[in-house]
């Protein structure tokens, strides 16, 4: 399978690239347009490369409308390069050196693929590729007939090449394909016969079944995955992940050496689980909040680009209506100043079809002007409707979060309350209960049991006040990048339109100053 040529590797340098551009570009009028003013690589759809010696993809990152790819017949030894191509429906590869298929997570869109005659010992890496229809893999070195339940995964696939590979030589190999791969049309440029097809579903029932079954629940996982996921960024989105449970409460303690060993204190284990059920509640009740405020938001976004929508549609059929009645004068003006054989009255007619002219780009600067103020109040009307949302979120939020703190002051209180109680009786003799030796190393005396419960309490107010920071933190910069891209937007949403206007009037200006009075007096 070796390819050995005369000439020397290639590399893919741009010269390359433009020349095959070039001889594959269009032909004629078109074609001769396009050598003269050059063809963009980012505007190319189809290109072909093959034999060329070429011994690694390269420099293809411009050509991101790239849907046809022919790279068969060089000596590539691995897939890469392709990365920026996403828009690649068709890649020929057959006829190399590779030996692994890899580089090909961002095709997406990719339906046919050939990888024929090339040294590919395993079929894998092709997770991306959803909507593969076409896969030629004929002539390399597979030998796994496992490698076959992989293909399972693309629902699409209907043509299948693998002869040519040790696989291919099993006696039980074109029953095997269609019993485990059963929507494929064509294996090796042959069509499968729906007879062949229910005998090797008998032959392979039970192994069938029973991957089906593992197919199923891997398939359930995935979704129960997949909705997780998806409910995180509700919850993201909302500003109140992982406060519907006992997230925050348990990072308190996580890093919290002293409290783990004060747990351990006779009485604290109630105080605790008392402190954390009432800790909990108010984190639930944030959260819950957190996602009726975000159900506000998103309304009030929605309503506010609903009302841009609907004033810019109703500008533009104004403006529409505006050029469509300047357009039924403006062939009449421009007929009757060519059929005019008088110059005064040539000269009086371009002069008023100039002042037409002007009138229309007044008018249209006009709508635009008003489209601009009218924009201008329903932009300022939701920044103040969104800053009110996210200013009462905010400050119902460092409300909820107060009672936290003070759950935890009280918590310490009574923390500290037994602690030197504890003491007291140790002191005295009257300790009945046993102490782990790291629980008793606290009470040397009465500073290094207070410092400890002390440390416990700095270390969970610090937790509290980090969540709180961080949500305040984000809904701000939300809003204010919000704010700051309609901004943006709405500026250069007016200037295209004013360019569009100035276009469209420098256009039926030139018209009308094409028509030179020489001319039309000859």
């Amino acid at each position: 399978m070796n390819r050995l040529y005369d000439m020397e590797p290639r590399v893919m340098d741009d010269d390359m690239l433009k020349l095959a551009v070039g001889e594959q570009g269009p032909r004629e009028e078109a074609g001769q347009l396009a050598k003269q003013e050059g063809i963009l690589f980012k505007d190319v759809v189809s290109l072909q490369l093959d034999f060329q010696n070429i011994l690694r993809i390269d420099n293809l990152w411009q050509f991101e409308s790239l849907q046809k790819l022919q790279l068969d017949n060089n000596i590539i030894e691995k897939i890469e390069g392709l990365e920026n191509l996403t828009r690649l429906v068709w890649l020929d590869l057959s006829f190399n050196n590779i030996e692994a298929i890899e580089g090909l997570d961002t095709l997406v869109n990719l339906e046919d693929l050939s990888l024929f005659n090339n040294r590919i010992s395993k079929i894998d890496s092709l997770d991306a590729l959803v909507k593969l229809q076409v896969l030629s893999l004929g002539n390399n070195h597979i030998g796994n007939m496992m490698n076959i339940i992989y293909l399972r995964r693309f629902k699409a696939l209907r043509t299948l090449s693998l002869s040519g590979n040790p696989v291919a030589e099993d006696e039980d190999y074109k029953m095997f394909i269609c019993a485990y791969l059963p929507d494929l049309v064509y294996l090796d440029f042959r069509r499968l016969d729906d007879h062949m097809k229910e005998l090797a579903e008998m032959k392979h029932q039970y192994s069938i079944d029973e991957l089906k079954h593992r197919e199923n629940l891997m398939q359930a996982r995935l979704e129960d995955e997949q909705a997780r996921r998806e409910e995180l960024e509700e919850h993201k989105a909302a500003f109140v992940e992982q406060l519907n449970g006992t997230f925050l409460f348990d990072s308190m303690y996580a890093e919290d050496v002293e409290g783990s060993k004060l747990s351990h204190l006779p009485g604290v284990g109630e105080l605790l689980e008392a402190y954390k059920d009432k800790f909990v509640i108010i984190c639930l009740n944030i959260f819950e909040y957190g996602l009726k405020q975000q159900e506000k938001r998103k309304a009030e976004l929605d309503t506010f680009m609903e009302c841009v929508q609907e004033a810019i549609q109703e500008n533009q059929e104004q403006g529409k209506l505006k050029i469509a009645k300047f357009e039924e004068k403006h062939l009449l003006s421009l007929n009757a100043i060519r059929e005019e054989s008088e110059l005064s009255s040539i000269e009086t007619k371009i002069v008023e079809y100039s002042e037409d002219i002007t009138e229309l780009f007044n008018v249209l600067m006009t709508l635009e002007m008003q489209l601009v103020e009218q924009l201008e109040e329903t932009i300022n009307m939701f920044e103040r409707n969104i800053i009110d949302l996210v200013g009462l979120f905010v400050e119902n939020v460092q409300s909820l979060m107060a009672q936290c703190r003070d759950l935890e002051n009280h918590h310490h209180e009574k923390l500290l309350e037994i602690a030197i109680n504890i003491l007291e009786k140790i002191v005295k003799g009257e300790m009945d209960e046993d102490l782990p030796d790291d629980v008793r190393s606290l009470f040397v005396d009465k500073d290094t049991i207070v410092n400890a419960v002390g440390a416990s309490h700095d270390i969970h107010l610090l937790k509290i006040d980090n969540r709180e920071d961080e949500l305040v933190t984000r809904v701000n910069s939300w809003y204010t990048h919000l704010l700051d891209k309609i901004h943006k937007d709405e500026i250069m949403r007016n200037r295209k339109r004013v360019k569009e206007i100035n276009q469209y009037v420098d256009h039926v200006q030139s018209e009308l100053d094409s028509l030179e009075c020489g001319d039309l007096l000859d």
